[in-house]
């Protein structure tokens, strides 16, 4: 399939090793930003797995991803195409529950439950609010409890 009018180099299909482009756009720098069934694959050999971007943000210029962990990765896109809606639609997809649970007056913890790629059983991470500590042991304790809930209650 063509898609802008112009195919996916063969360089760039052999740096998704196997995997199946579902669509792309060209960066600035004349690289390109390939969206497949497994992650979103950026100039440089970066690899960013649906299941651990957290969201996306558009603009003008292009796409800040924000990952799970707090990275954030740009990529300048002059012609987006239909690389937004591709992002959009597997980052969702890879979430199977996801659900807030206050723990203090503080804050609270966001539990999202991820698909992952060949595995039947999902992934939980804990997200916490800005201002709690996610070392604090006791917190830890709290959040492991209420994931447990979490996890009863939803049937993951």
């Amino acid at each position: 399939m063509r898609l802008f009018g112009s195919r996916l180099p063969q360089d760039v299909r052999d740096a998704l090793a196997g995997e199946r482009p579902l669509t792309y756009a060209r960066t600035a720098d004349g690289g390109y930003a390939v969206a497949t069934l497994v992650a979103l694959h950026l100039p440089g050999g970066v690899t960013l797995p649906w299941h651990q971007i957290d969201r996306a943000a558009w603009d003008e210029g292009g796409v800040t991803v924000f990952m799970t962990d707090g990275v954030r990765h740009r990529a300048i896109l002059s012609r987006p195409g239909t690389l937004p809606e591709a992002i959009r639609e597997r980052v969702t997809n890879s979430i199977v529950a996801s659900r807030h649970v206050p723990l203090s007056e503080r804050g609270g913890v966001r539990f999202v439950a991820r698909r992952m790629p060949g595995s039947d059983t999902p992934q939980w991470q804990l997200v916490f609010d800005k201002g709690l500590d996610p070392e604090d042991p006791g917190l830890r304790a709290l959040a492991e409890q209420a994931l447990e809930e979490v996890r009863r209650s939803l049937g993951v």
